[in-house]
């Protein structure tokens, strides 16, 4: 997965999978940045490009590398150009560490518009992969599908983790749920790099959807948000993948808050360091790859 010519060859689930090997975690490091969370002082470029460098510095010393990265845009957006410089800051970070960054962005819109977004995101901040909206159907997507030829990532949202997300996406049509829907489009639309985003926060769901890309010969790779501050099991997850049948190794399970935030649990913020890469420890030893 590192940014050499070799590893742009690969498909992005062969990047996925050697990166797993590589590093012994499927564990995708969330960038979610709360200055009121920070223990540190300075401008808020300064804050936040420290605060996660630091995580990141500590995680390879002690050889506790995170399988991936996700740094959630909106997080950084709010701070304006600041928190941006800040975006841009770790991820160039990121690529000297050969550290993958999949960026949470969830766009999609007309074709034109989605093919915007696609080269903002791919071209111009270098991101290996994110995360799209699939609600406006096949020509807003597509765009973004065209980069998976590049070994990119395009993780589109399939049974999200938030509380709302039963409101449609497991309304019935046509004699089955919307989110099994839109699973089906992923193998019609049958493109290199497609992914799904499925919550950890539905464990039944993300069984059921991992069997049916089983059944179907499909490496779907999924990027599993919702452990930890979002009530999502950890083991209910490993069980669920594994009951299916998948590869663990190419699905990346996320965790931000508990991860970015661990010092709160001790209540010393100037271990914020030690207490993200301890927390990190934790996921690798309860995943067990």
């Amino acid at each position: 997965m590192d940014s050499n010519n070799n590893n742009e060859k690969k498909s992005w689930t062969q990047q996925l999978k050697a990166r797993a090997e590589q590093t012994k975690s499927i564990v995708c490091l969330g960038m979610d940045p709360l200055l009121e969370k920070i223990p540190l002082e300075g401008t808020t470029e300064e804050i936040i490009t420290k605060f996660y460098i630091d995580i990141l510095d500590a995680c390879v010393k002690e050889n506790c590398i995170p399988a991936i990265v996700k740094p959630n845009i909106a997080y950084f957006e709010q701070y304006g150009f600041d928190g941006l410089k800040a975006l841009k800051n770790i991820a160039k970070k990121c690529r000297k560490m050969d550290i993958p960054v999949l960026c949470d962005a969830k766009r999609g819109d007309i074709r034109a518009t989605s093919t915007a977004y696609a080269k903002a995101l791919f071209d111009f901040w270098e991101f290996n992969a994110i995360t799209v909206n699939p609600w406006m159907g096949k020509d807003s997507v597509m765009p973004f599908l065209e980069y998976g030829k590049e070994g990119k990532g395009i993780y589109i949202l399939v049974r999200t983790s938030n509380p709302s997300a039963k409101e449609f996406q497991e309304q019935i049509a046509e004699g089955k749920k919307l989110y099994m829907h839109v699973a089906e489009k992923l193998i019609e639309w049958n493109k290199e790099g497609t992914c799904a985003v499925v919550g950890a926060t539905a464990p039944n769901e993300l069984q059921e959807i991992s069997e049916f890309f089983v059944k179907k010969g499909k490496e779907i790779p999924f990027l599993i948000p919702g452990v930890g501050k979002q009530g999502g099991d950890l083991k209910a997850t490993i069980k669920a993948l594994k009951n299916s049948g998948t590869d663990l190794r190419m699905h990346r399970i996320n965790a931000s808050s508990s991860i970015n935030y661990a010092w709160e649990k001790k209540g010393t913020p100037n271990q914020y360091v030690e207490a993200a890469v301890e927390e990190l420890k934790k996921m690798n030893t309860e995943i067990g790859l």
